[in-house]
């Protein structure tokens, strides 16, 4: 009985992680052992920031709406506290992009939170 090995599995296999190591400079994209562990640690950079970047954008959307509040002279915190009790449910990113696309209506924003502050 002829010998039988495993080449096509093993060669599908290193040529998968190639395919993914491309674009990757010298060694990191030629050879495998190399390849494997730049690709591995990209998995783990990508799993990591796919997450940092839900952080990143939040703070992103606070920076702007304390922004745009303080242009009406109010804090970010007296702002947010003053929709919550007037009733407001506007999540963070509408208001951004509210404060940075029509002026005028987060205007209107400000004066019912600073209203329901007053009450």
């Amino acid at each position: 009985m002829p010998r039988v090995t495993n080449q096509v599995a093993r060669h599908k296999k290193k040529k998968k992680i190639r395919r993914l190591a491309k674009g990757y400079r010298g060694g990191r994209s030629k050879l495998y052992r190399t390849a494997k562990n730049a690709v591995e640690r990209s998995w783990s950079y990508s799993y990591r920031d796919r997450r940092n970047r839900k952080r990143d954008f939040r703070r992103l959307w606070i920076t702007r709406i304390n922004a745009a509040a303080r242009q009406h002279d109010i804090t970010y915190s007296h702002f947010m506290n003053g929709l919550r009790t007037a009733g407001v449910e506007l999540n963070r990113k509408t208001l951004a992009d509210i404060a940075v696309r029509d002026p005028n209506t987060f205007g209107g924003l400000v004066a019912v939170a600073k209203q329901a502050l007053a009450e």
